[in-house]
């Protein structure tokens, strides 16, 4: 694919007017992938799409857990909640990525950008704690499952989920604050059509000793730990499947971690990517960054849905039933519109060229046989003709 390094970089338009040291931008120039000649094209429908699917899929997710009661147990509620972080961290994206690749505005202002990167960084955090309370509900179910429902009650759950929501925000409240005091004396352009803390704070000059200690601090609190503790739950999950004695029921065993293993790996690889490669960015191109960037924030809230929703049976049997019972309301209502037409003729021709027969209820008993011009009869020329008729 085409290399293109000749394309005006937008943030020549907006440049500071001051000489340096002491200077906090209004705003931050966002980038596409402004290497690839032409990104826009097929990328503005792509990355459309892609919010789309997640939206849909987490909301629908959100949706069967809260209708369908044989759903309440302690992993479909983790699940629940991970949808929930899915959802905030699209949204919190959704605007200024869809504005860089869509309309090609490539601004968002200085405490527009702070905002962001907070939500952004709390939601994954969270999506990271929700993440190891799976791996704990897993490690629960298999190790004791004649415990299972007493460890893990709803309160119990509730109380773990809100943990990783409150342990996010703790954590990601000083990001704004820290970034705020400093001076930003290197430019003004972003490696993502997105704010993140090391992105920002590379711009930045001044004392960033402290910028840099606490990031490490939150990558160790949040994201090292988590990744640790899941590793050790899965330890614990292996060692108790091999104390299984027939070859089935350990298959059946680890079969049941599976979704929950793919998305701790959707999650977890284009994060330590990322992380990576702000610490050897000297050496890599400004489009791996961005792309990248773009998989760690697009990949894991659209496909977690979609693989559980592949790999358990639980889930696909609620959406069916949902959808059959949508299916049987409406026949329903449709059914009680048919019997409120009380054996008028005119109505019921008026129905059946508008609606056609859904339910199969033969006309009324006044009616007799109905012509094809009467079923294919618009409803202004049923006005007409009821005016005439008048």
């Amino acid at each position: 694919m085409p290399w293109n390094y000749s394309e005006k970089d937008p943030s020549h338009d907006i440049l500071p007017s001051s000489n340096g040291t002491d200077f906090q931008p209004s705003v931050f120039i966002l980038t596409g992938l402004r290497g690839l000649a032409g990104a826009r094209m097929w990328l503005s429908p792509l990355l459309s799409l892609m919010y789309i699917i997640t939206l849909a899929g987490n909301c629908t997710l959100l949706y069967l857990v809260k209708i369908e009661r044989s759903l309440w147990e302690p992993q479909y509620l983790f699940l629940s909640m991970l949808a929930g972080a899915d959802i905030g961290l699209s949204i919190s994206t959704l605007s200024s990525v869809l504005k860089v690749f869509i309309f090609g505005h490539h601004e968002i202002a200085f405490d527009g950008c702070l905002s962001q990167l907070f939500f952004i960084h709390t939601f994954s955090s969270t999506g990271s704690g929700i993440l190891l309370s799976m791996a704990f509900d897993r490690f629960v179910a298999i190790s004791h499952p004649l415990h299972y429902t007493t460890i893990l009650t709803h309160p119990r759950i509730t109380k773990m989920g809100l943990a990783a929501f409150v342990r996010g925000i703790a954590l990601m409240t000083p990001l704004p604050i820290l970034l705020k005091r400093l001076p930003f004396c290197k430019g003004q352009t972003l490696s993502y059509s997105y704010c993140l803390h090391p992105d920002v704070m590379k711009l930045a000059c001044g004392p960033v000793k402290i910028n840099i200690f606490y990031g490490l601090v939150l990558v160790i609190c949040s994201f090292v730990v988590d990744s640790l503790l899941i590793v050790l739950s899965y330890s614990l999950i292996l060692r108790s499947v091999l104390g299984i004695a027939s070859r089935e029921g350990q298959l059946k065993a680890l079969n049941t971690c599976l979704s929950h293993i793919f998305i701790v790996l959707i999650f977890y690889i284009p994060h330590l990517a990322i992380t990576l490669l702000h610490r050897i960015s000297r050496k890599s191109s400004p489009l791996t960054h961005a792309v990248l960037g773009n998989i760690y924030l697009f990949m894991p809230p659209m496909f977690n849905p979609i693989i559980y929703s592949l790999k358990t049976k639980q889930i696909r049997a609620a959406l069916q039933k949902s959808l059959k019972v949508k299916r049987i309301l409406g026949k329903a209502k449709m059914t009680d519109l048919w019997r409120k037409l009380n054996g008028d003729e005119k109505q019921y021709t008026f129905f059946t060229a508008v609606h056609g027969n859904p339910v199969g209820l033969p006309p009324p008993p006044s009616m007799g046989l109905i012509s094809v011009l009467d079923l294919v009869w618009t409803p202004g020329q049923f006005q007409s003709g009821a005016a005439q008729d008048a």
